[in-house]
């Protein structure tokens, strides 16, 4: 095996950032009514700041995903002179692409022109990124292609404006203050995910005078053998709990007025276990199969959907004697958002082109997903 460099990384943020009194102006209210619970939420989740993909004064769309992802991948620079022409294997992850079929990084490929490749896309959510970096990390380093480019995108607002959104309110709000995992249940999503498109450009070349990122390992792990499916679209949950696909239905209507197509998230699922799952189920075993050390880790990048997750992981990599205190972290949910596939993408960008990230250091990535419990860590050399 190839060693695979990480060269250069990427990333498209549409329009200018919307601010939390700027949210339901730009996504429209639900019956044209204000939220009741939206201050609550932003609260606990601490996002300052987030990208839509949405014209503020028309309520039309500025970009699709194909188009913010293709945005990405042309503000690569590995190299002078590169173009989209070079990429050997095109790898596109997201959440919500533009259309069912065909696969997101076909639509990525045409949408760019460039010439004929290996093109991949990775289903899933949040770990659709990640999935497509690890398909092009070993196509490198399997010797399969000279480099790699790898996206993760999403364009949540397409779904949650108020067009397309039907509301649900929690079951009274008097218990919410006590127990905040309440207030994801009514209307969590929609004020959580926001738009970004990330892109990086793979080699088994460092870069000879900058700074390069060597992937070490990435340990990617699903879980949902033993979980019910907590984050899903198309499909609705029944009395029993079993998923109901939309194809399901009597008709397409009838998924349309029962809200199959809707993103949701089972935040009690989510809230009892998805701690224990990425970190004693699954930390735990990847710090002894890879002999990690907790002191050796100057940079730890934790994707998670809100601040209201951050102490519980802290206070869980502390039970398993992997203590990274708070001053090796690094996340700009507050300023970006959470934008799902594309988060490790936006993060891993910032901090590379900060400055602060040094040669020598190591950066431990944590990527969760909820759909039905998956999880993947990836562990960067800075050379």
């Amino acid at each position: 095996m190839k060693d695979v460099y990480i060269n250069d990384i990427a990333v498209a943020l549409p329009g200018e950032p919307v601010g939390n009194d700027e949210m339901e102006s730009v996504l429209g209210m639900i019956n044209e009514t204000p939220s009741k619970i939206r201050n609550k939420i932003l609260k606990h989740n601490g996002i300052e700041t987030r990208y839509y993909a949405v014209n503020k004064d028309t309520g039309e769309m500025t970009h699709t995903n194909a188009e913010l992802t293709a945005q990405a991948i042309k503000g690569l620079e590995p190299y002078s002179g590169f173009s989209a022409s070079d990429i050997e294997c095109l790898c596109c992850g997201s959440t919500v692409p533009d259309v069912t079929a065909p696969g997101h990084g076909l639509m990525v490929h045409g949408e760019l022109k460039s010439k004929p490749c290996e093109v991949i896309s990775t289903a899933g959510i949040c770990l659709s990124g990640i999935s497509a970096l690890k398909f092009g990390y070993m196509n490198v380093a399997s010797g399969f292609s000279k480099n790699a480019v790898t996206t993760g995108s999403e364009i949540a607002s397409s779904i949650l404006r108020s067009s397309f959104f039907k509301h649900k309110e929690t079951n009274g709000n008097k218990d919410i203050d006590k127990n905040p995992e309440l207030i994801f249940d009514a209307e969590f999503l929609r004020w959580m995910l926001s738009d970004a498109a990330g892109a990086v450009y793979m080699s088994n070349e460092q870069n000879a005078g900058g700074l390069s990122l060597k992937v070490d390992w990435i340990d990617h792990v699903s879980f949902a053998s033993d979980y019910d499916t907590c984050m899903y679209s198309g499909g609705r949950k029944n009395k029993e709990g079993k998923m109901v696909g939309f194809r399901q239905t009597g008709s397409l209507e009838e998924a349309v007025e029962n809200d199959f197509f809707a993103l949701k998230q089972d935040t009690r699922l989510l809230g009892d276990n998805i701690v224990n799952m990425a970190v004693h189920r699954h930390l735990k075993v990847v710090v002894e199969k890879k002999g990690l050390k907790a002191d050796e880790i100057d940079w730890f990048l934790p994707h998670f959907s809100s601040h209201f997750f951050k102490e519980p992981l802290y206070k869980g990599m502390k039970e398993i004697g992997f203590h990274v205190p708070y001053e090796k972290w690094f996340t700009n949910l507050s300023t970006k958002g959470n934008t799902g596939s594309a988060s490790i993408y936006v993060m891993l960008e910032e901090l590379f082109k900060s400055g602060n990230l040094k040669k020598g250091q190591k950066v431990l990535c944590f990527i969760p997903e909820s759909g039905r419990f998956s999880n993947a860590y990836m562990l960067l050399d800075a050379v």
